[in-house]
């Protein structure tokens, strides 16, 4: 039997609601699938960085090499650490240091659960957003502090390697899709680095001629995803646009309470990070109210990622199989606490 060590990261806010509730789902599937999950839980949050004036141990990324996986539950208390900390400790500190150089996010509606668009045929977009540099790099200062001459630098970074390898990646996940990519840029107005990652995506389409590439201003793809995202397949973004263009995704597919990630490296070196990306929702904290649905669904792409098809296709149907019945939290028009709704899951296994 495989045996998959496993960091548990709950961080912030529902963070640890939401694990709480999924982890033992997923080690369910794990018993059942002839597989095993051992997870070690890793203290790592803005309670942490109060404590220790980090977010995680100067070598945290080193200790996360030793895992087969990261299972990560929400970043984020701004009330008590500022977001620019939070995020630039732990979060980009994971996805940089170990070079999960892409950002994966599926979105469609699950059965049962209802979204804001009325759209005639349904929809199934697999964003793939470049995650380690771009407009998200960090690069740049400011001088002149507080004086009226005081000037903030922020530099965009595009390297060859990085637009190339997601491009690629975007394009191998359309060959296995529906054979359709759109590449999103604001060319138009960013005539270097926007200009260059058009051209890089004419480059890399040679070596794909049964994928049909389609180029768009990142504006109008916003656009078509509310008015036609049936006719999308992979879109394909940097850093910011893919992070703007996901939190679309997540809206026509019923809200954050469904969006997952996974945060890996192509390469296949290293663990990959998978999580929900509802943030840590302070104002819900506590009360049980959290949707676990995108946490599982984060889960699930975690077991696909480690090649455990078939728990990961089994978890995916137990969960439309809920959603199917009308069971949900209360973001979705039910009455379930997150406990039972993910134990509704389990039992749905």
């Amino acid at each position: 039997m495989t045996d998959y060590r496993i960091a548990l990261i709950p961080g912030d806010g529902i963070g640890g609601e939401v694990m709480d509730a999924a982890w033992p789902v997923l080690q369910t599937l794990a018993d059942r699938h002839g597989f095993g999950l051992d997870g070690e839980w890793l203290p790592w949050s803005c309670e942490y960085y109060l404590k220790h004036n980090e977010m995680m141990p100067a070598d945290g990324v080193e200790q996360l090499r030793r895992f087969d996986g990261i299972y990560l539950g929400a970043v984020g208390l701004p009330a008590t650490v500022p977001d620019h900390v939070s995020l630039r400790g732990l979060l980009l500190a994971i996805r940089q240091g170990l070079d999960l150089s892409v950002n994966e996010r599926p979105h469609r509606l699950l059965a049962g659960v209802t979204g804001p668009l009325r759209t005639a045929e349904p929809f199934d977009i697999l964003c793939v957003r470049e995650n380690t540099e771009g407009e998200y790099s960090g690069a740049g200062g400011r001088v002149h502090h507080g004086g009226d001459r005081e000037v903030a630098v922020e530099t965009s970074i595009f390297t060859r390697v990085g637009v190339e390898r997601v491009l690629r990646y975007g394009f191998e996940q359309a060959r296995l899709r529906r054979g359709k990519l759109a590449s999103v840029t604001k060319s138009n107005a960013q005539r270097h680095s926007m200009v260059f990652w058009d051209e890089i995506t004419r480059e890399v389409a040679k070596d794909f001629p049964d994928v049909e590439v389609t180029a768009y201003h990142v504006d109008a793809i916003a656009a078509r995803m509310i008015t036609h995202p049936q006719s999308l397949d992979v879109v394909v973004a940097s850093n910011l646009f893919g992070d703007i263009l996901t939190d679309i995704g997540a809206a026509i597919q019923g809200g954050l309470g469904f969006a997952a990630s996974a945060n890996i490296n192509p390469r296949g070196t290293g663990p990959g990070m998978f999580e929900p990306v509802h943030g840590s929702a302070p104002d819900i904290m506590g009360r049980g109210l959290a949707n676990p649905l995108a946490t599982l669904w984060a889960g699930a792409l975690m077991l696909r990622h480690l090649g455990e098809t078939a728990a990961a296709d089994a978890l995916l149907a137990a969960i439309e199989q809920v959603t199917a019945a009308g069971q949900g939290t209360p973001d979705m028009g039910g009455e379930l606490s997150t406990q039972a709704l993910a134990e509704a899951v389990r039992a749905a296994l």
